[in-house]
């Protein structure tokens, strides 16, 4: 059993839409008090302020009279907000993340609603404290005998409404395939296949961006706080829907058919976020959407039982002739296509990348290792020996006293 979550929009009726804009605000509300307080807390006094702290703290504030519009929403979304404001202290603590940032209005909402919250009768959604259900459109079906665990309600800063129906469902495996595939990711070429096939970027800010700058264009001429400034910004976030949109399709279509046509799949773990600080290259990096690709295609091997491989960033798949696996000093960007200095081969950069990939992808699956530069010593990886077992090799190369060698 995993857990999948199911998209779907929906049109609120005047009174649903007023209940839950009404809900998503006082979330927004509770979340930036308490992230407040937190804050408060520990720059004043060196006190962390934890989830049950702030809970009790709601309480106390749905007694306050200015704040009695509490209590006239369900206090589910409410107390999850407090725990999405728990687990992001956690990241920030652990190191994943940075310091949360206070809920703003105009970047839409969400409200999440658990079990005792909602209601899921006949295929139909009722909410908490709304009487009628929500009118989805359905464009594909739950699976059968699914219970929906979680139910969460987005407003979009377009004015879209969506729902996400968390269900726990089996995994359908597809049936055996006899291919794998190596993928290299690139910017001219989204992806280029080891069969040799590359895949053209669909480049959708690129396809908008004139149309963009005449909505930004239009949005700044207008004054703060007006009506007129508020529709142009809603011109503004449709348009980047539009791109959202474009880009999502296209990402959808492709992984799918990767995963549909290939039993193992191997992808470079690429460092996205050091890669966008390249201020010529930025911008295209961001509208390729590498990070995105790469995520679909890991949950859809899971949820079709394809094999899923990430290859070492280190791995030099650019540099290593696929022939002879001679591995060049230098290889800039701009040489696409290169000799062989020891055997002579020609290669196609991007070819040769993803064949590279494929054949450390595929020594991965079959023996667990992880595929690093032959210049490079393994730092804490597990390697197998010849018996069989595993053992590591530690970072640093003394044992601590009264370790015995190995």
């Amino acid at each position: 059993m995993t857990q999948r979550s199911f998209k779907y929009r929906f049109y609120p009726t005047s009174e649903q839409e007023r209940l839950l804009r009404m809900t998503m605000g006082c979330a927004r509300l509770v979340y930036n008090r308490a992230l407040a307080a937190r804050t408060e807390a520990w720059y004043e006094r060196q006190e962390r302020v934890g989830y049950e702290k702030t809970s009790t703290m709601l309480t106390s504030w749905k007694k306050e009279e200015d704040l009695q519009f509490l209590n006239d929403v369900s206090s589910v979304p409410l107390q999850q907000g407090l725990r999405h404001l728990q687990t992001a202290f956690s990241n920030f603590f652990a190191g994943r993340a940075k310091y949360p940032n206070f809920k703003k209005k105009h970047n839409g909402g969400n409200a999440e609603f658990t079990k005792a919250a909602f209601k899921f009768r006949d295929g139909q959604v009722f909410l908490a404290k709304c009487p009628q259900p929500l009118d989805i459109r359905w464009s594909r079906q739950l699976p059968k005998s699914a219970e929906p665990s979680t139910i969460t309600v987005k407003l979009s800063p377009s004015g879209r409404w969506t729902i996400s129906i968390l269900v726990d469902v089996e995994i359908e495996r597809l049936p055996e395939s006899s291919s794998s595939i190596g993928i290299d990711l690139g910017i001219t070429s989204l992806v280029t296949l080891s069969t040799g096939e590359k895949i053209t970027n669909s480049k959708s800010f690129k396809a908008k961006k004139a149309k963009l700058r005449k909505a930004q264009k239009a949005l700044s001429r207008k004054q703060k706080g007006s009506n007129n400034r508020h529709k142009s910004r809603l011109v503004v976030a449709k348009v980047h829907a539009q791109i959202s949109d474009a880009r999502n399709d296209f990402l959808h279509k492709l992984t799918t058919r990767l995963v549909q046509e290939n039993q193992l799949i191997a992808v470079e773990d690429l460092s996205v976020k050091n890669m966008v600080k390249n201020r010529k290259l930025a911008l295209s990096i961001s509208d390729a959407s590498w990070g995105e690709l790469v995520r679909q295609l890991e949950y859809k091997c899971d949820a079709t039982g394809r094999t899923f491989v990430k290859i070492d960033r280190c791995f030099p798949s650019s540099k290593r002739c696929g022939h002879c696996g001679h591995i060049v000093d230098k290889l800039p960007l701009n040489i696409r296509e290169w000799d062989c200095p020891k055997c002579g081969t020609h290669h196609d950069r991007d070819i040769n990348a993803s064949k590279n990939i494929l054949a450390a992808g595929l020594a991965v699956s079959v023996c667990g290792a992880n595929i690093r530069p032959d210049r490079e010593s393994p730092k804490r990886q597990l390697r197998k020996t010849s018996n069989g077992e595993s053992t590591r090799r530690e970072r640093f190369p003394f044992r601590r006293s009264g370790e015995p060698e190995g």
